[in-house]
């Protein structure tokens, strides 16, 4: 467990360092577009959620909050929540005073523990950096019965190595969007059977798992879109306790 804590801790150092790199740039993103699962310009938009409006929605990583934004402009509640002190700074300084949008510094477990269940909770690229036997349990249990968990996790990297075939976490090497240094990182890269055994290991059903592919013929980089749910008859119980958190989430974008 050590070693698992040391690697998601180690996750957050990075993230932090892209967190101070972008706000010493001062750079102003313009708001969303189109929605950016991994890979800009392709795969489904935020479509993929459904309607959301009216919805309590957790963003798992939220980084600076873009997303999370977008859906609470569309009439959701939605928490958006990141273990970065830095990046949390960058989306506070963005949405100081955003109308639904509620911004948390936390560890995604520990927050899940403390919060009414959410009809929605989605993660953009943030959950291959976490220990799934101790994130997926907290996702679960952070449902309602009839909830959904919309997710993407990267599949193959951009040398061409595919998913593990079992789960466990292996080195990766982050470049962070506007830098030029390569960081290296431990993920859990699976392959979709891993991840819907792991998912109806904890109480989810997956509905479907959509490729999403980069559109370079010299560029292998792949995603997988997970859309899962806990079943309507599933009634709520005590929580699941988790080990405790590294402080630990991620950030992204």
């Amino acid at each position: 467990m050590e070693n698992l804590v040391n690697t998601e801790t180690h996750t957050i150092e990075t993230w932090n360092i892209y967190g101070a790199h972008q706000l010493a740039r001062k750079l102003q993103l313009p708001e969303l577009d189109r929605w950016n699962w991994g890979i800009p310009d392709t795969g489904p938009g935020f479509e993929a959620l459904g309607d959301v409006k009216g919805l309590r929605v957790l963003d798992v990583g939220s980084g600076l909050g873009r997303h999370a934004a977008h859906l609470a402009a569309l009439g959701a509640e939605v928490t958006a929540v990141d273990a970065s002190p830095t990046q949390h700074q960058r989306a506070l300084a963005r949405y100081p005073d955003t109308p639904g949008l509620h911004l948390v510094c936390a560890d995604a477990v520990a927050h899940l523990r403390d919060i009414d269940p959410y009809d929605l909770i989605y993660s953009i690229g943030s959950m291959p950096y976490l220990n799934p036997d101790r994130l997926l349990p907290a996702l679960a249990n952070g449902l309602k019965p009839g909830g959904r968990l919309v997710f993407t996790a990267l599949h193959t990297n951009s040398h061409g190595t595919g998913p593990s075939t079992e789960v466990t976490r292996r080195p990766e090497i982050l470049r962070l969007p506007g830098t030029t240094e390569d960081h290296p990182v431990d993920m859990w890269v699976l392959t979709p059977q891993l991840w819907a055994g792991l998912l109806l290991q904890h109480g989810l059903t997956m509905d479907s798992v959509t490729a999403i592919d980069s559109p370079k013929p010299d560029n292998h980089l792949s995603y997988r879109l997970y859309a899962a749910r806990r079943p309507q008859h599933v009634p709520s119980g005590p929580r699941i306790s988790a080990p405790p958190p590294p402080n630990t989430a991620l950030g992204s974008t």
